[in-house]
């Protein structure tokens, strides 16, 4: 079954012109989805059990809510940022122009803050799409998203296409805020994880402290957290003890690093830890100025790459 409805118009956050929204409703094996085509998002992620209808994602306030008060929004041409805003490649620099009021770093490209178009609906399936040239980034793209909810899952794919006369390195991932109550833990080893430095930026790679070394199902911590991981497996868990629910988290093989953001009062005066974010991405944040591009993917104009993560809730015994 699936519902679609246009709402009103909004101010694009890069071009300044008023567009159409569209959200569009998935149900199918007792999951509920609800997309909008505001930034490419998920407004939220439900499953019905024992008479409750249980977010399996962080429900956004209203239909017309953005990407930071979302459920999950995708990361295009690449996650997260680029210290001073600048990289060379093959003998050429490039700079980005920054894209929030509130941070000086071109933020997590551009598709959480464009409008997406409904290319194809069908059953419990839908494709958004939106392409991208010029805006104070380097970058020339078109996106697409394909969602489906089949067999007790909730499947996300996210396709890139270089559309740029020159060959950029780029990088895909999710966005997705989970519900954190007082005994949610996570699963979700991973090798090694990155120190944050000043400005929201990756430092160095170190050992993974203990309170952040999800080898074994553990609680969130009780303080700031931004800091990426590497050397993950695609398999995560997230527990809620309260709800009797697992949630299982399995990624493509792209995917092989992480993010966790928590925040707090200081950076946002009402967070109240009622959510964390776990963030699979194709590449190390900063990627640009690392050796090996830290995983991201070179793409020729014309060549494209795809990721995709699969959620699936289960009833704990």
């Amino acid at each position: 079954m699936m519902k679609s409805t246009v709402h009103a118009g909004f101010i694009d956050a890069r071009g300044g012109q008023r567009l159409q929204m569209t959200v569009v409703e998935l149900t199918d094996s007792g999951l509920t989805a609800r997309l909008s085509t505001r930034g490419g998002i998920v407004l939220g992620l439900w499953w019905e059990r024992n008479g409750a209808r249980l977010p399996l994602l962080r429900e956004a306030p209203s239909d017309e809510a953005d990407a930071r008060s979302s459920g999950c929004y995708p990361l295009v041409p690449f996650g997260n940022r680029v210290k001073g805003n600048r990289f060379t490649f093959r003998g050429k620099d490039y700079v980005f122009e920054p894209n929030t009021p509130w941070d000086p770093h071109y933020l997590h490209g551009e598709g959480w803050q464009s409008e997406w178009a409904v290319l194809s609906q069908s059953g419990s399936e839908a494709e958004i799409g939106f392409s991208h040239a010029g805006h104070g980034t380097p970058y020339a793209y078109e996106a697409r998203q394909r969602f489906a909810i089949h067999d007790g899952c909730f499947d996300m794919h996210l396709d890139v296409r270089n559309l740029g006369p020159e060959a950029l390195p780029f990088g895909l991932g999710w966005h997705p805020y989970f519900p954190m109550t007082s005994a949610a833990t996570l699963k979700a080893p991973a090798r090694r994880f990155w120190t944050e430095v000043e400005g929201w930026l990756p430092g160095e790679a170190a050992d993974i402290p203990g309170d952040l070394n999800f080898a074994t199902a553990r609680g969130l911590p009780y303080r700031w957290v931004n800091n990426g991981f590497e050397g993950w497996d695609g398999v995560a868990e997230i527990v809620w003890p309260e709800h009797d629910t697992r949630l299982h988290l399995m990624a493509d093989q792209q995917l092989r690093h992480y993010f966790i953001f928590i925040s707090d009062a200081g950076f946002d005066p009402g967070f109240q830890r009622d959510y964390f974010c776990f963030e699979p991405m194709s590449h190390l944040a900063n990627g640009h100025n690392l050796p090996d591009l830290g995983d991201l993917t070179l793409l020729e104009p014309g060549e494209a790459m795809s990721v995709s993560l699969q959620l699936r809730p289960e009833a704990i015994a």
